[in-house]
């Protein structure tokens, strides 16, 4: 249940096009759902404006499965996380208005067009890192933001990412995905004047530690403004970086009936004074 359901259904109520014990049945799912195995937040994106996220790692399909048309009957664009092939086709047997992002691991469950506004930079250190940059990427921009995606422009090679400064000055906030030594991070927070957020990968060799190494580098960021989310935590990192872009623009979540161009038009007053 979002916002505009819920007032939907009360103007229903008001105008006698259903009576009040249809409405309280409607509602009785609220605050949540109790499926024994899993407990549905339906209230999440009155509270949010962002309904709840499936994590698909550790469930059955059969779970995956009722979640996903519980939560459906009610919201759009949900995201399913960390979900392989397998997981896709468990999802479509039960919702065909579904589209996998297989780079990603990322279904999502009744896609709809979203008014994307303000900018979120997403980088990546390598192409190795882009599961994890993909799975930001998309995280944000279904939650209603522009995204400029600048990939392969690690520290190995730094003119590279100065070739994208350009890019770099015009977002709200960056993502900043790296694996190996994440020094990524600390090299974006010293160019920038908006929040980055760093994301460690667990790519790199034996010493990296599954991505401790680059998480650690990322904590001890001596630039100024670097915060950090958990190791391959795209998902996170985009939610993140989608509130702090909602914020510079005057938007929030759920969104406002303000056109693209009105959007954009605060978006740079808010970044250039």
């Amino acid at each position: 249940m979002d916002s505009d359901r819920l007032r939907n259904l009360l103007q229903q109520l008001q105008s006698g096009m259903l009576d009040v014990d249809s409405v309280v049945d409607r509602l009785k799912t609220l605050p949540f759902e109790d499926l024994g195995f899993a407990k549905i937040d339906n209230h999440r994106c009155i509270r949010t404006g962002v309904p709840e996220v499936i994590f698909c790692q550790g469930k059955t399909i059969q779970q995956i499965q009722v979640i996903a048309k519980r939560i459906s009957q009610f919201h759009d664009n949900i995201m399913a996380t960390r979900a392989n092939p397998g997981v896709f086709q468990g999802i479509r047997e039960v919702m065909t208005d579904c589209e996998y992002h297989e780079l990603a691991r990322l279904v999502v469950i009744k896609p709809r067009p979203v008014q994307q506004v303000g900018i979120i930079a997403v980088v990546s250190a390598g192409t190795s890192d882009l599961p994890v940059a993909e799975e930001a990427a998309l995280t944000a921009e279904l939650l209603g933001n522009q995204v400029k995606r600048i990939y392969d422009v690690g520290v190995a090679g730094i003119h590279r990412l100065l070739h994208s400064c350009d890019d770099l000055f015009r977002a709200n906030v960056a993502v900043v995905v790296a694996g190996m030594e994440g020094a990524l991070a600390s090299v974006v927070g010293g160019l920038v004047s908006c929040p980055v957020i760093g994301v460690p990968t667990s790519v790199g060799y034996g010493a990296s530690f599954g991505g401790l190494a680059a998480l650690l580098s990322m904590l001890n960021s001596c630039a100024s403004g670097v915060s950090v989310v958990n190791i391959d935590n795209g998902f996170g990192a985009g939610f993140q970086a989608a509130l702090i872009n909602k914020l510079a623009v005057g938007d929030a979540l759920p969104h406002t009936d303000a056109s693209q161009a009105e959007m954009q038009a605060r978006s740079e007053t808010v970044k250039h004074g």
